[in-house]
C-alpha cells in the first residue's frame, strides 16, 4: 500500500514529498514529474507566482538509473524564491519584525492560530497554503506512471467556473488531455471556454474571485477496488476523502450525486449489460463508476466543487485584528483570480494515488512485473 508525507511551507526553501509502498521497477524520471508540476500552474486567472515558480524537483532517494527501487521514494521540490524570504521564514530562534495579526476570512488563519496558540497568521497560512498540493501532484506523477501500466488513466476538465457551466455532453477522454490543457481555461466545451474566460475577465476588473466545479475521470479502472467490508475502505469515501483534503474544496459527489437525489429509483441506477466480447458493463454513469464501495470496472466520475478564493484583490472582507481587536480589512497575500482550472490537475493527483494505493491493496506485488502480472491474471479471470 501506498503511504506518503508532505513537508514545507509555502515560502520556505523547499516541499518534500516522501512516498512508501511503490514496487520496484517502476520507470520514473525528473521529467516526468516536472511535466505534472507544469500543468499544475496551468489556468487563466492565475497570479504572477505562476511564471516565477519553476518546481526543481530532485530525487533524494528511492530511484536509481531512473527506476524506482522498492524502497522509500523522496522527492524535493526547491522553492526558486527561497532568498527573497530566508530571513523572514528563517529556522533560527528569533521573531519576525512584521507579524501578521489580521487573520483572512475563508482561511486557516484565525482557527489555526487559536488552535496552536500563535500570535503571527504566517505560523499558520504558509503551511495551509495550496502550494503543498506541488508536493502531491509530484507523488502522482508517480502514481499515475505505477497506473499506467495497468492501462489505467485520470484526467480532468473544468465543467463549471463561476456561473458558466460547460455541456454535460462534452466529457474527454485519455486521447483528449493535450486538448484539455491547452483550453486557458482546461474546458472541453469551446463555447464554454470562451464564456469562463469573460467571467474571469470580468471578476478581475472587479477585484473578485471565481469558484466552480472540477470533474475527474478514471478510464481503465478495474472492478473490485476498493471494499463493501468496512467503513474505511469504500472507494467512494476514499475518493472523496481524499478530494475534500484539497485546500478550498467544499463539496464532492460521485457520477450524478446530488442530481440524482431528486430522482425516482427507477431513473437513478445504472443497469447491468452483457456483451460476449466486452462482458459486463453499465448502460450510464449515474453512479460514477462505482456500487458497494467498489469500482465497477467502468468510467470513474468524480466532481469537486472549489470555493472561490478568499484572498481578493480589492480587501473588501472585515476581519479583526487578534492584538487591539479593532475592526479591519484582512490583508492580502499575493492571490489568483481563480485556481480552478489548475485544482482539476490537484484533483486527477488525489484520484490516482487513492486508485493506485487500492491497486497495490488488491493485486500486490514486490516489482511491476509482478503487479502487473497479478492484476492481468486477476481481470482473465473475470472472463
Amino acid at each position: 500500500m501506498l503511504r506518503f508525507l508532505t513537508a514545507g511551507e509555502s515560502h520556505g526553501p523547499a516541499l518534500v514529498a516522501v512516498v512508501e509502498g511503490l514496487p520496484a521497477g517502476l520507470p520514473v524520471t525528473i521529467e516526468d514529474v516536472a511535466a505534472e508540476l507544469a500543468r499544475r500552474r496551468l489556468g487563466f486567472g492565475r497570479g504572477p507566482r505562476m511564471k516565477i515558480e519553476q518546481d526543481e524537483v530532485e530525487f533524494l532517494g528511492g530511484v536509481r538509473h531512473g527506476r524506482t527501487l522498492g524502497s522509500p521514494l523522496a522527492i524535493c521540490i526547491r522553492n526558486t524564491e527561497w532568498p527573497k524570504w530566508s530571513e523572514e521564514m528563517s529556522p533560527a530562534p528569533g521573531r519576525t519584525e512584521k507579524p501578521l495579526t489580521r487573520p483572512r476570512p475563508g482561511h486557516a488563519d484565525l482557527v489555526g492560530m487559536q488552535k496552536y496558540g500563535f500570535d503571527d497568521a504566517r505560523d499558520v497560512l504558509e503551511r495551509a497554503s495550496a502550494r503543498e498540493t506541488a508536493a502531491r501532484v509530484a507523488i502522482a506523477a508517480v502514481a499515475k506512471a505505477l497506473l499506467s501500466h495497468l492501462d489505467v488513466h485520470v484526467l480532468s476538465h473544468v465543467v463549471q467556473l463561476g456561473p458558466v457551466r460547460a455541456a454535460a455532453d462534452h466529457r474527454p477522454k485519455p486521447a483528449d488531455l493535450e486538448t484539455v490543457d491547452a483550453s486557458s481555461v482546461r474546458c472541453f466545451d469551446p463555447d464554454a471556454e470562451a464564456a469562463m474566460v469573460a467571467a474571469v475577465k470580468a471578476a478581475a476588473k472587479d477585484g473578485d474571485s471565481l469558484g466552480g466545479v472540477v470533474e475527474i475521470l478514471g478510464y481503465g479502472v478495474p472492478p473490485g477496488l476498493g471494499s463493501h467490508v468496512h467503513w474505511d475502505r469504500r472507494i467512494d469515501g476514499l475518493i472523496a476523502q481524499a478530494l475534500m483534503s484539497i485546500q478550498a474544496m467544499k463539496g464532492v459527489e460521485l457520477g450524478d450525486g446530488f442530481e440524482t437525489a431528486g430522482r425516482r429509483g427507477s431513473e437513478a441506477h445504472d443497469e447491468i449489460l452483457w456483451d460476449e466480447n466486452e462482458g459486463y458493463s453499465r448502460g450510464s454513469t449515474r453512479a460514477g463508476g462505482t456500487e458497494g464501495g467498489m469500482t465497477t470496472g467502468d468510467l470513474l466520475v468524480a466532481r469537486v466543487a472549489m470555493k472561490p478564493l478568499a484572498t481578493l484583490n480589492r480587501p473588501v472582507l472585515k476581519t479583526v485584528d487578534v492584538n487591539t481587536k479593532e475592526e479591519t480589512v484582512s490583508f492580502k497575500e499575493r492571490t489568483d483570480v481563480t485556481a480552478v482550472p489548475a485544482s482539476g490537475v490537484v484533483g486527477e493527483a488525489m484520484v490516482a494515488l487513492v486508485l493506485a494505493n487500492e491497486a497495490l491493496r488488491k493485486f500486490g506485488g514486490d516489482s511491476l512485473s509482478e503487479l502487473v502480472r497479478n492484476h492481468d491474471s486477476y481481470l482473465a479471470s473475470l472472463g
